[in-house]
């Protein structure tokens, strides 16, 4: 078994619509395929680390109604540690509605229960010390903090991955975390500025560790002192850029739980990613890791 990572953060139940083109205004779509799969970000990131040979362990919190059931079976076939996946009674599980069209691109309408609560007395920071490395998302914080600042505390990589939300929010997990890594526009509404140098410069004048951020078919950006670094990702005919944001944050954090440094991590990340974007399917189309080492050397 490989290096551990625990991923703390969403796990929704997602319908997925394969269409011609995205919605401009009110109408009826009929897609060309439809797919029901588990998911959210740091679920699928576990995924994603799982079948790149690491060991991954998921606490997250679901509904115990029919969609939690099949969600805690779906990821735990995956390979996810799900023992610390909290089934809330008598909660309806969070749910999205994917439309996917032809060039990849995607739009997400995410549903939680406030039945789902914040509280985090329940989690094992145990088993968050224990591992080689932890990644969070930004959709329940409360849960973020605390596995952050035990994974800190152990001394062992605390990787947040920087969505869209409230600045505050994100900007405090940001703080407590040994690297973050942004998405564009997480990064823009968090401190404004009229690209991503301004922006990645201003992350990384108020954050105290390892800033990045991620840019689709752009790749990635870094700080290396002062100066930003890009690393562009390898040309793929995109399918559904679903869950390629996750996909990266699990490889990059599974890299840092191996002993890799941040510019090799943000290298097999980019590629994870962009292989991922070939499969419709969302976290169905998370690679092998040999596929990765491959082009990693091509």
């Amino acid at each position: 078994m490989g290096a551990t990572v625990v991923c703390c953060g969403s796990a929704t139940c997602d319908v997925l619509y394969q269409v011609e083109r995205l919605p401009l205004g009110p109408g009826k779509i009929l897609p060309k395929a439809m797919l029901e799969v588990a998911h959210g970000m740091a679920t699928s990131a576990a995924t994603a680390v799982a079948r790149l040979g690491g060991r991954a362990r998921l606490i997250a919190r679901i509904g115990d109604d029919h969609r939690g059931r099949c969600f805690l079976q779906e990821i735990g076939e995956a390979g996810v540690d799900c023992t610390m996946v909290r089934s809330v009674l008598g909660v309806s599980s969070p749910v999205s509605a994917v439309l996917i069209d032809a060039e990849g691109e995607r739009v997400v309408v995410p549903w939680y229960s406030p039945a789902l609560g914040s509280d985090t007395d329940w989690i094992p920071l145990d088993a968050v010390a224990a591992a080689d490395a932890a990644l969070v998302d930004v959709r329940w914080p409360e849960g973020a903090a605390a596995v952050l600042d035990a994974a800190r505390l152990a001394g062992k990589p605390a990787v947040l991955d920087g969505d869209v939300g409230p600045p505050d929010v994100v900007l405090d997990l940001a703080a407590r975390a040994s690297h973050a890594i942004f998405s564009e526009p997480a990064a823009l509404l968090c401190v404004g500025g009229a690209s991503i140098d301004e922006a990645l410069r201003a992350l990384g004048a108020r954050l105290p560790g390892f800033v990045a951020v991620t840019a689709g078919a752009e790749g990635c950006y870094w700080l290396a002192g002062d100066e930003v670094r890009q690393l562009r990702p390898p040309a793929i005919e995109a399918v559904d850029t679903l869950a390629a944001g996750d996909v990266f944050h699990g490889a990059f954090a599974l890299a840092l739980a191996e002993g890799k440094g941040e510019v090799t991590a943000l290298a097999f990340a980019n590629v994870a990613a962009s292989l991922k974007c070939r499969h419709f399917g969302g976290r169905l189309g998370a690679p092998e890791r040999a596929e990765v080492e491959a082009l990693l050397v091509s």
